[in-house]
């Protein structure tokens, strides 16, 4: 009887570890169709004047996108959803998350520039960096290889071309997803998978 007894409540034990373990999974968050890029090391000066590298990142989640000051018609739009991102990431109370903007024109975007530029759309940038300080040639090959994406400037052209993605990052430095940040921003998306990663 001692015997049935004890087994049967190993039984409900048993039982109620894999009820908890059940809720504890329904409770988690996931990136739906995640990727998993590694993101190449760089080097590159902020808008004060600060040098900045990869593993200076390192152990933050990082929203990035590729703008440049001159951009007669998706920048603007561009930087003003990212400051709107940035303000949610603030409201929701996410913590140790960083906003990386590599400009693609750098020969034209000093970092006094890009300070400027930024600071219009209301940029906070405690956790905002806009990165120059590298040349044309490598932004288009470093945008290519590691982003998946084109970077490319004509020559005796003012303007740059370049998609309107935005990625996320997290903390081993690995892409983890793109979003469009031109036009239907899915803002809502972005923070999910921002607490995802946290």
């Amino acid at each position: 009887m001692w015997l049935k007894g004890d087994f049967v409540r190993r039984g409900y034990v048993v039982i109620l570890l894999l009820f908890t373990l059940l809720v504890a999974g329904c409770g988690q968050k996931e990136i739906k169709n995640a990727v998993n890029w590694p993101v190449d090391d760089f080097s590159a000066t902020t808008q004060d004047n600060k040098s900045v590298a990869l593993k200076d990142l390192k152990g933050k989640i990082w929203i990035s996108d590729f703008i440049f000051t001159s951009c007669a018609d998706v920048c603007p739009p561009m930087t003003a959803n990212m400051a709107k991102l940035q303000k949610m990431v603030k409201d929701e109370e996410l913590e140790n998350v960083e906003f990386v903007s590599f400009t693609v024109d750098p020969t034209v975007d000093t970092p006094e520039r890009l300070k400027e530029y930024a600071g219009n759309f209301g940029a906070d940038f405690s956790n905002w960096s806009l990165l120059t300080g590298y040349s044309q040639e490598f932004i288009e090959g470093y945008a290519r290889k590691t982003f998946k994406t084109i970077v490319k400037k004509p020559e005796n052209e003012s303007q740059v071309i370049h998609q309107t993605y935005v990625y996320l990052v997290d903390q081993d430095g690995n892409i983890k997803k793109t979003y469009d940040l031109f036009k239907n921003v899915p803002y809502e998306e972005i923070i999910h998978d921002i607490k995802a990663l946290q």
